[in-house]
């Protein structure tokens, strides 16, 4: 059974990134790692805000207007 993202704690690692989203790791680390998404690094820790990943998902949403 898939989790939903209302399932997830408030901060998310790679590895949740990668879960949700449906990508393989290297896509998930080159994501977090670029300019335009905003992550935390603490130490060698990842940390994403839950709030982080749903705007960008949001933004990156396509319409198709008739």
């Amino acid at each position: 059974m898939q989790k939903r993202l209302s399932d997830y704690p408030d901060i998310l690692n790679v590895e949740d990134v990668q879960a949700i989203l449906g990508i393989g790791r290297k896509q998930a680390y080159d994501l977090v790692n670029s300019k335009s998404f905003h992550s935390l690094k603490i130490g060698k820790r990842i940390k994403i805000s839950k709030v982080v990943l749903e705007d960008w998902i949001k933004g990156c949403v396509i319409t198709h207007e008739d």
